[in-house]
This record gives structure tokens, C-alpha cells and sequence, in this order.
């Protein structure tokens, strides 16, 4: 008996060509399919510090991430977590995890269909973001590694700093959102001109 996989359809695998074309100062492209697990788990606790152990990372404290491993933490909550690694992760990460807390009280659950990432970088990412975020992107006051859930245009975003100055982010959409997120970006970069000669 064979067993099929059933087909992956990225939410903006048709924006990749219109996103090429946004001005110099600001590249986009999304990361489609990356894992992602839901941790919740108290803060300090025999099962908190057995994750950390297995992923080898400290889980960080509010409205910020850490970034340096090949598992991301990214703080969703005084005692959740988002887990984000590459694709095709999912299986090895809960199994490991859960082998890891053992009897203690946590969850891990995999919500890697919820959402795309859409990343962005350039020396404009600020200033269009600015648009239609209500958040300071300043770095002095979001700082690389700063985490914030917040709205874009009035759609819902974990948004993530990972360069200098905001000039590199993740933006987390759920997958409904993301080709309407992906619109208001195009338009937001209107008035910059085009990536295009």
C-alpha cells in the first residue's frame, strides 16, 4: 500500500514575482513551510529547563527571541513559546521535546500549517512598516532580538527584528492573512519606486 503525501500549497507561492519587484531598500520574500510548535510551559520550571536543555537555548523573557541556534524561540506569552526551525522538523522536535518534559506539565503542539513567514531586509523596511505598524521600530527601542505581537495593517503579525536598525525581520502571518498582507506591502512600497529597471 502506498501512502501519498498529501500536497503543500504555499499562501504566497503566486506573490514571489511581484514581491521581486519591490524597490532596492526593501527585499521580501517568504519562507514557506518552516516548523513550528506552540510550547506552553511555566517559566523556570523542572519541565521549562528540560526544553532548554534538549534544544540547548534559554527560552527568552517577554517581547523578545532568541535567535542563535537552529531552533528559534520566540516569546509569545508569560508561559508560551513559539518554536521555529526548518522545514520538515516537526516529528524529531515534538518527539524529542516530549521525551524531554517526560510526566512534568507542558505541551508541544505543532501549528506549522497556522502560518507563512514573510521575510523582509533593506534599508527601507523601517519606514514601511511605520506605515501600518503602531510599534517603534527604532533600535534603541526594538532591539535584534525583539519580539512583538502586534497588527499590520490591521492583520495580525508576530513580528520579529533579526538585523540592525529593523533593516531585517520576520513577519509570522496566519496563512489567511498572508496574501492580503503581501498586497498592503506591495502598495505600501508604491511611492518608493520600483526594484526593476
Amino acid at each position: 500500500m502506498t501512502v501519498e503525501t498529501p500536497a503543500r500549497f504555499s499562501p504566497l507561492a503566486a506573490w514571489q514575482d511581484r514581491l521581486d519587484r519591490l524597490p532596492t531598500g526593501v527585499q521580501a520574500r517568504e519562507l514557506p513551510f518552516l516548523t513550528q510548535l506552540s510550547l506552553r510551559v511555566r517559566p523556570g520550571s523542572r519541565a521549562a529547563k528540560a526544553v532548554e536543555a534538549a534544544l540547548g537555548i534559554t527560552l527568552p523573557g517577554p517581547v523578545s527571541a532568541e535567535l542563535s541556534g537552529d531552533v528559534k524561540a520566540l516569546w509569545a506569552g508569560p508561559d508560551e513559546w513559539l518554536l521555529v526551525a526548518p522545514d520538515g522538523r516537526q516529528t524529531e522536535l515534538v518527539a524529542r521535546l516530549r521525551a524531554a518534559i517526560g510526566d512534568e506539565f507542558a505541551t508541544v503542539t505543532d501549528v506549522s500549517a497556522q502560518r507563512t513567514t514573510l521575510a523582509l531586509s533593506g534599508h527601507l523596511v523601517r519606514t514601511v512598516l511605520a506605515q501600518g505598524c503602531a510599534i517603534d521600530l527604532d533600535r534603541r527601542v526594538t532591539p535584534v532580538g525583539a519580539c512583538l505581537t502586534t497588527l499590520l495593517a490591521q492583520a495580525p503579525v508576530t513580528l520579529v527584528v533579526r538585523g540592525e536598525a529593523a533593516s531585517a525581520v520576520w513577519l509570522l502571518v496566519r496563512s489567511s492573512f498572508a496574501s492580503y498582507l503581501a498586497t498592503w506591502l506591495v502598495d505600501a512600497c508604491t511611492e518608493y519606486g520600483s526594484g526593476t529597471a
